[in-house]
């Protein structure tokens, strides 16, 4: 077949313009017209097609008129190069019906739709007209065919009707009959509904009641769940500090002594030290004591009873600090997060730890005091690398273990009698380690004596 030139009209194109359909395409053409394109698809190349088409190529012939029915329709009416390629396999598969058509002359014996789709696509001299014949003949058969069923479904209506008036002229007493039974059994029906009805109120009330009841089952073991959890979880620290204090135990046991023997050696340690401080503070002077002396009076540069109350340090003071570090054996517990959060929340948690860190170590190397920094565990995303600097124990509490509830366990591992002095805001913490026989003070107090020391 011979492509016409890119700048060359189609001959068909003309005569398009010539004969053109002044109405839609009828439905039962447009069908046909896309069964004959669907089927010539498949001896075009890909490069036949127009663009809009290329990617129905690889489909069926029926999922093809299925899904590409109207883009082939709309290029078989727009696109003449096309439609001259369908009309050429039109040509070769329906050669007697394509001649008669360009010759003028249709077959009387053939289907109207088939002749006119095939004039559609091959638009011979006179297809509009054979087209619209065709349409009309279509909406023709369609109103005989519905005149038919008019008829049909008319008799069929008069036949029941003659049917239902017998019924009627010999039925009827049978029908009242049967009508009155039908009112008695809605009667007695009715009447089994309201108690049906009356059961069903009875039955929602008493589910009201089962459900209220078991709602409150609900309650009442949700909290036994809740107070047992948190009892057992009490157990479990208690548990955990049990086997904690065995396992050191058995280390010092394994070492050659008991815990109680370090205790005692600490708590001995701790009353020579207060001793020593005694005898330095009641050393006499070389003279012996004179009767004179005796006498009550107040002695230049002595202090008066009312000057050493004056002295009395308050709960705020950073001096009171440097006192309670200076006992013997002192131990300084420090809640971490609870002071870094008080003196510096918006730091990073690494950064207020090492801040903190480098404080305590500057204190503990002026006065000498023992002293464990405890932070929360909880608040690790992963372990922590990192060096305690000189003098300052660093502990971090386990999973499932409060940094508090570690502070608690550091108290009452303590000898009774040892000056521990417990850093926490916390009143919990505070109250908890004052019953232990350690002396709390602020985070506030202890941020004050880091920045002197600073």
């Amino acid at each position: 077949m011979v492509e016409p030139e890119s700048g060359a009209e189609p001959a068909d194109a003309a005569g398009d313009r010539a004969d053109a359909l002044d109405r839609p395409l009828p439905e039962g053409v447009r069908r046909r017209v896309i069964a004959l394109v669907s089927d010539a698809f498949g001896a075009l190349t890909v490069a036949d097609l127009p663009a809009q088409l290329r990617q129905y190529a690889r489909f069926t012939p029926t999922r093809r008129a299925k899904f590409a029915g109207n883009a082939m329709a709309a290029a078989v009416e727009s696109d003449a190069v096309f439609r001259g390629r369908v009309a050429e396999k039109l040509r070769e598969a329906q050669a007697e019906l394509a001649t008669a058509l360009e010759s003028g002359a249709p077959p009387a014996a053939a289907d109207p739709l088939d002749v006119a789709a095939a004039a559609y696509v091959l638009r011979p001299a006179g297809w509009v007209k054979l087209v619209a014949a065709a349409g009309e003949e279509a909406q023709r058969a369609d109103a005989e065919r519905a005149d038919e069923e008019s008829r049909r479904e008319l008799d069929r209506l008069r036949e029941e009707l003659a049917h239902v008036r017998e019924l009627q002229r010999t039925g009827g007493e049978q029908v009242r009959g049967e009508l009155e039974a039908a009112r008695k059994e809605a009667e007695s029906l009715q009447r089994k509904l309201r108690s049906a009805l009356s059961d069903v109120k009875r039955g929602e009330a008493a589910l009201r009641k089962v459900t209220a009841e078991i709602d409150g089952f609900r309650a009442e073991a949700a909290a036994q769940v809740a107070s047992a959890e948190s009892e057992s979880r009490r157990l479990k620290s208690r548990l955990a500090e049990v086997e904690t204090a065995l396992e050191t135990s058995r280390r010092a046991t394994r070492e050659g002594r008991s815990i109680e023997d370090m205790r005692l050696r600490l708590l001995l340690d701790t009353v020579l030290d207060a001793a020593a401080g005694l005898r330095r503070e009641l050393a006499l002077p070389p003279v012996s004591t004179r009767p004179a002396d005796t006498v009550d009076a107040v002695e230049p540069g002595r202090m008066t009873p009312k000057d050493i109350a004056a002295r009395a340090l308050s709960e705020t003071d950073p001096a009171l600090l440097d006192q309670l570090l200076a006992l013997p054996q002192a131990h300084l517990v420090v809640d971490g997060y609870n002071v870094t959060k008080t003196g510096y929340p918006t730091m990073p948690l690494e950064k207020q730890r090492l801040r903190l860190l480098g404080g305590l170590s500057m204190l503990a190397a002026q006065t000498g005091a023992e002293m464990t920094c405890v932070f929360d565990g909880a608040e690790l995303a992963a372990p922590v690398l990192l060096a305690p600097p000189r003098g300052v124990r660093v502990l971090f509490s386990k999973a499932g273990v409060t940094a508090d509830e570690l502070i608690r366990q550091l108290v009452r591992a303590e000898p009774a009698g040892r000056p521990v002095v417990v850093v926490s805001t916390d009143r919990e913490v505070a109250d908890g380690v004052a019953k232990a026989g350690a002396r709390p003070v602020t985070s506030a107090l202890l941020l004050k004596r880091l920045s002197r020391v600073s």
